[in-house]
């Protein structure tokens, strides 16, 4: 009896413990339940006022602003932004207005709604959608093939030099216009390089107001134009600034021979970027059997052994490395010689002793032969014959007399053999 007693009263205390328990768990949930947005009881508005307006060469602003029947709770409200064309993103942000920089010949599209955030929970609104459609102009009449290079100069200014095709269908009496915009400064080209029809094909900025300072920037490229028979579409590209950049030589360029090895040491290129920014393509080229190398270097100095019966060539050329993205890559700086080759002067010097030795022997032989008259020896005068005829002319003839016995008798000078040949030839 006693212990079913027992067994009652503990059944008793645990039921209560459980009753405790599940009352404590349903006054949590009515205190919490009313801070909790519920699908079926809050709706998501979407944006309302939704404008793109173009603010600049190439730029959209994105406007929009919250719908007024949004319920403010305990919750945080975003905005998703997804940009179709030109080129698709998708982005979420917590303000009511977007800039975005695009292309904008082929027309812009934006879609935006509204997120309501809290915890884990996430619930978006419908997307509210706007387009910028394209400019107007004739189709192939804008110009193509745009290719665009930036300099850096010694006084740290950016040049800027852009090239292009007219348009297949742009008629030979259109005139382009070139604008570049960087950050918020726009300016229109003045220098112009035109193609045989007078159309501008080609644009020159000496100075930019392009910062040589600043990493992966954009640059834009607008150009339109005219015509009396056509409407000509504009056209726009964006160029990344470290990427058109023509990197500058690397200066100081000093190669030199240390025992078998060749020592090669340069300074980074113009610019504002440090020594480890750059990278190096090293050309060397062997004179003697023809090999060429071409080896990348990631720093200012470089040592390789080399067949030191060889004479080289060495030029070097540099590139961004690991700072920005990669430009073009530098002109080569000027051929710098090293070495010789041993072969190829061992026979200069053979050729040049037996040339020197040969003329000697000719000049000496000539001088001992002139003073013993072996000339003379060798090669006797010929007489001249006496002349047996008598001549019209008495004086004459007396002359030529008396210059023929005197050849007669001794070897005179070329001189006066000359001489008398001209009255022998005078008398007959």
């Amino acid at each position: 009896m006693y212990w079913y007693v027992a067994v009652l009263v503990d059944h008793l205390k645990i039921t209560a413990s459980m009753m405790k328990f599940f009352l404590i768990l349903l006054w949590t949930a009515n205190f919490i339940q009313p801070n909790i947005p519920q699908a079926s009881e809050d709706q998501v508005f979407p944006p309302v006022n939704f404008t793109l307006t173009v603010s600049a060469l190439a730029q959209v602003l994105l406007q929009w602003k919250p719908n007024p029947n949004q319920e403010q709770k305990n919750y945080t409200i975003r905005y998703d932004v997804k940009i179709m064309s030109p080129v698709p993103e998708e982005y979420d942000t917590k303000k009511t207005h977007s800039v975005r920089t695009a292309a904008l010949h082929n027309g812009f599209s934006a879609h935006v709604r509204t997120l309501l955030l809290h915890n884990e929970l996430q619930m978006r609104s419908d997307w509210v959608k706007e387009k910028l459609p394209p400019p107007p102009g004739a189709p192939e009449t804008s110009v193509t093939n745009l290719s665009c290079v930036t300099r850096i100069s010694i006084f740290s200014t950016v040049s800027l030099h852009c090239t292009w095709l007219p348009g297949q269908e742009a008629p030979e009496d259109t005139k382009y216009f070139l604008f570049y915009r960087y950050e918020m400064y726009t300016e229109e080209c003045q220098d112009y390089i035109k193609d045989k029809w007078n159309r501008n094909t080609e644009c020159r900025f000496s100075v930019t107001h392009i910062d040589p300072e600043e990493v992966d920037s954009l640059i834009v490229i607008h150009i339109n134009g005219s015509s009396k028979y056509a409407a000509i579409k504009p056209f726009q590209q964006l160029f990344n600034q470290n990427a058109i950049e023509k990197v500058n030589v690397p200066r100081n360029v000093t190669v030199f021979l240390e025992q078998n090895d060749l020592l090669a040491t340069w300074e980074k290129p113009i610019s504002p970027f440090p020594k480890e920014c750059f990278e190096y393509e090293f050309y060397l080229f062997n004179l003697k059997s023809g090999n060429k190398q071409i080896l990348k270097i990631p720093v200012n100095d470089f040592r390789l052994r080399i067949d030191v019966t060889s004479r080289y060539s060495v030029q070097i050329r540099a590139n961004h490395h690991i700072c920005c993205t990669r430009g073009f890559w530098s002109d080569w700086s000027e051929i710098i010689y090293v070495g010789q080759n041993k072969l190829e002067n061992s026979t200069v010097w053979i050729l040049t002793v037996l040339c020197v030795s040969t003329c000697c022997t000719f000049l000496l032989v000539a001088i001992t032969c002139k003073t013993n008259h072996v000339w003379s020896k060798l090669f006797p005068p010929i007489p001249t014959p006496s002349n047996k005829f008598r001549d019209l002319f008495p004086n004459n003839y007396e002359r030529a007399r008396n210059c023929t016995s005197e050849t007669e008798t001794e070897f005179s000078s070329f001189a006066e053999d000359l001489y008398c040949n001209a009255l022998d030839d005078s008398v007959f």
